[in-house]
């Protein structure tokens, strides 16, 4: 009989064993599945930062690229203004010295001579986009013309421009410069 006791203790022994075995083989598993859990959450997080920064990169790159062509397509319209700038005071001076009245014919050729190369040149400006701010009889705009003189005289209503001393222009929409005008108050 103590056979028997001892085969059925060894058989049990290995029952244990085997069920210790399987139990620990399952704990395992999970570890591990557990571990490649972990391992599958991280990099699903690193995966998601980088597509997320991708994503912002490549809206950065679309801003600037947009950006770019917006100053292009300024520095397109406006290249002009340099140049329209400077010679803004010799059409000035012209404009001065095509009001000079005479009687003698030489001085009226000569006049004639100018006011052509002065329509030249006006031709030349308005090609490039530059036009001239009407101001006389116009409401009084800030943003068109600088009022250096005020009266109360005139029949005009208030806040008319009455009359213009100097030229104001802009180029396309923007102002080159604004008319220096008197206003009624």
């Amino acid at each position: 009989m103590v056979n028997e006791n001892e085969q059925a203790t060894v058989e049990n022994e290995e029952e244990v064993t085997i069920e210790e075995t399987q139990e620990t083989t399952e704990k395992v598993e999970e570890v591990e599945v557990s571990a490649e859990q972990e391992k599958i959450s991280a990099l699903e997080a690193k995966l998601e930062e980088s597509e997320n920064r991708l994503l912002r990169l490549q809206a950065d790159f679309d801003n600037y690229r947009r950006r770019v062509r917006l100053d292009q397509e300024a520095a397109q319209k406006y290249r002009a203004q340099n140049l329209v700038t400077d010679i803004l005071p010799a059409l000035d001076n012209f404009e001065r010295a095509l009001k000079v009245d005479s009687e003698d014919e030489k001085i009226k050729t000569f006049l004639q001579g100018m006011e052509m190369v002065h329509r030249q040149l006006v031709e030349a400006l308005k090609a490039e986009g530059l036009e001239a701010i009407e101001a006389v009889g116009q409401s009084f705009d800030p943003n068109l013309h600088q009022a250096v003189m005020q009266v109360e005289e005139g029949e005009a209503e208030s806040n008319t421009v009455l009359e213009e001393f100097q030229k104001g222009y802009k180029l396309k929409d923007r102002i080159i410069r604004p008319s220096m005008v008197k206003v009624k108050q």
